[in-house]
This record gives structure tokens, sequence and C-alpha cells, in this order.
């Protein structure tokens, strides 16, 4: 059991902080912001940045509007494949764990929003980019992650692989002869 829970854990708190400060950011939201109306606390940056209460009932970029309940199934989906995959993860694989924290996070944060609410509030609104939330943040960022760790790995594999002066089916052509 013990063994279980120490393979969960990066998961579950990296998830946990995704989730959390989504729902109490979206809350604020909710309660202090009129639907559709805009706040910053600095004038001179309202075109920049600023926040807006606004919904959305389809994927990110206000994508495939109206159909929350398929998004709400596939989010359940996302989540149990998640939890079903990060145990084969090897630890030494930090940049996926990590990754799949950040989008379970932000995949369970908009699901609680579908469920409960009915649409996810969205309210990070920068210069002319769409409206977004903590959750989408999370998800995109998992995103870069998982690419940043593939192009980290990829990288190390090759240099190996030139260390070693062999030939791998990845590459196109043999490496150069090293110098004796």
């Amino acid at each position: 059991m013990i063994n279980q829970v120490k393979k969960y854990i990066i998961l579950v708190l990296t998830a946990g902080l995704i989730a959390s400060a989504d729902q109490v950011t979206k809350a604020w939201v909710r309660a202090n912001i009129p639907m559709g109306s805009t706040w910053s606390p600095f004038e001179w940056l309202t075109p920049y940045a600023r926040l807006v209460h606004w919904y959305n009932t389809g994927v990110a970029f206000g994508m495939f509007q109206g159909i929350n309940m398929v998004f709400t199934i596939m989010a359940i989906i996302v989540v149990i494949v998640i939890l079903a995959f990060f145990p084969r993860v090897p630890a030494s694989d930090w940049y996926l764990r990590l990754a799949l924290g950040l989008q379970l996070g932000g995949a369970i944060g908009n699901l609680i929003d579908r469920i409960f609410v009915g649409h996810v509030t969205d309210f990070i609104s920068i210069s002319t980019f769409p409206v977004f939330n903590i959750a989408d943040a999370g998800i995109t960022t998992g995103v870069a992650v998982l690419l940043l760790g593939v192009w980290i790995q990829e990288r190390q594999l090759k240099k190996q692989i030139l260390d070693q002066g062999e030939v791998h089916p990845l590459m196109e052509s043999p490496p150069p002869e090293k110098p004796a």
C-alpha cells in the first residue's frame, strides 16, 4: 500500500495544487466580477492583462461550444487514463511525471466546473489571446513540459549513440569517426 502511495505522490501533489488554485481563483471571479465584466488593478495594465469573467462550454480557445457533456465525458476518460498510466512511468522520467500531474490537475479543475457549474469559468485575459484559466494553463504547460522532456531525451540518446560510435536506427547516417 505504501509503495502505491509513493508512486502517486508527485501526481497527487501537482494535480492537487493546480486543481485547488484553479477552483479558488474561479470561485473568487464568480463571486467578485459580474459575468462579462473586466477587472484590472492598474488602468495602464488593462490593454495587456486583465481579469474577465467569462465562461466556456467548449474546449480551449472557445472551440466547439455547446457540447459540454461530450467534454465532460472526455475529461473523465483523460483522468482515468492518466491515473492508470502513471504507475508505469519510471521514477527517473520526471518530465513525463510532472507533465501528467499538470494535465491531470487541469483536467480535474475544468471537470469540476463542467459538473457543478455547467460550464468552465475562464478569466485570464492577456492582450488579444483567448480568455483562459489556471486549469487551461496547467494542461498547456503539461504539454510543453512533455514536449521538452521528449526533446531532451532524444538529444541525450543521440549523444549517447555518438559517444559509443554506433549506428542507430534513429540516425540517418553513421556518426563521424573519432580521432585517435
